[in-house]
């Protein structure tokens, strides 16, 4: 058995460490089998030394949030946990700070894994961007809000959001109402991002001035996008010809984000990806970055995490 001791320098600290009924800490007890206990100002772990270390790499990557000005949850204590079991601690050192942009509502929006740092880091610096990764990693959310970024500093003209509307185990001719009726449903979670980064009475009137559109990627064939911040959402379900289709719509100061999901393709047996295909050809050119998630860049109930893995793992098994 062995103890460390790690310092705290205010008061209000250690309880933000601890959480509401030391919520944070069982975690962690839990995970490596030790005691946390709080005495003189002094974090305390006591157990076996390899467990101790571990326990105490944690405790001293969420100091490192903290002191970054992030709110310790048991997210936050379960990202740090993972970070420290794969040896990527020091990476979490890294994690931007840096706030992309406001809400309507006053809340900033920033990444809050390393994942997604580097992922806001490469649209940053590259006129295209893949995102791949699981559900929840904050693919669309985050390029969203750096689109609003760039066309509020006029960085751009316009915002264009794209998805292609196969449907997931449903039917388009079913639903009622007119063509627009019927992809909105598809459209949905674009809007829903972008209310969020700009309320909906902006949203609308920019909607009008046709400087934000949100459309099915058959709407993109035949244009060149200029000035523009494009986003293809759900590029799992693309096909090669619609990818290379889209792809070639870039036009002069433009940047483009493709996010998908390769475990998610809804598109007939007998048809290929056009996602999987465009970074298996694109990956070695300049100007063009691909950055792939994983379970641990998931940012949404603890189980989402646990469920991507979980499939993950039976996918690798079955595989063997």
């Amino acid at each position: 058995m062995t103890e460390k001791a790690i310092s705290v320098a205010e008061l209000s600290d250690l309880h933000a460490l601890f959480g509401d009924f030391d919520e944070n800490i069982n975690i962690i007890q839990k995970e490596y089998k030790v005691s946390i206990y709080s005495r003189d100002g002094l974090i305390k772990i006591k157990g076996e030394e390899t467990a101790v270390d571990k326990a105490s790499e944690v405790m001293e990557l969420l100091k490192g949030m903290l002191a970054k000005g992030e709110q310790i949850t048991d997210q936050n204590v379960r990202y740090a946990i993972s970070m420290a079991n794969d040896g990527e601690g020091k990476e979490l050192d890294s994690l931007s700070n840096a706030c992309i942009c406001v809400s309507h509502t006053g809340k900033p929006i920033k990444p809050k894994t390393v994942g997604q740092s580097k992922y806001c880091e490469s649209i940053k610096k590259n006129t295209i961007t893949f995102g791949v990764g699981p559900a929840g990693t904050g693919k669309t959310y985050l390029a969203v809000a750096l689109a609003v970024r760039a066309f509020k500093n006029h960085e751009v003209q316009r915002i264009i959001l794209t998805r292609p509307a196969v449907e997931a185990g449903e039917k388009l001719g079913f639903l009622p109402g007119d063509l627009q009726n019927k992809v909105d449903p598809y459209l949905r979670p674009l809007y829903d991002a972008l209310f969020d980064m700009m309320g909906s009475e902006m949203f609308q009137r920019n909607m009008e001035r046709g400087v934000i559109e949100v459309a099915p990627l058959a709407y993109m064939r035949g244009r060149t996008l200029d000035d523009s911040f494009i986003i293809l959402d759900e590029a799992q379900n693309t096909t090669p010809e619609q990818m290379k289709m889209f792809l070639t719509r870039l036009g002069f100061n433009s940047k483009m984000v493709i996010t998908g999901d390769v475990t998610q393709i809804d598109l007939p047996d007998s048809k290929r990806s056009g996602l999987v295909e465009a970074t298996r050809i694109l990956k070695n050119i300049d100007g063009i970055a691909i950055n792939r998630f994983s379970e641990k860049d998931v940012v949404r109930h603890r189980l989402v995490q646990d469920i991507v893995k979980a499939y993950e793992n039976y996918r690798n098994n079955s595989k063997g």
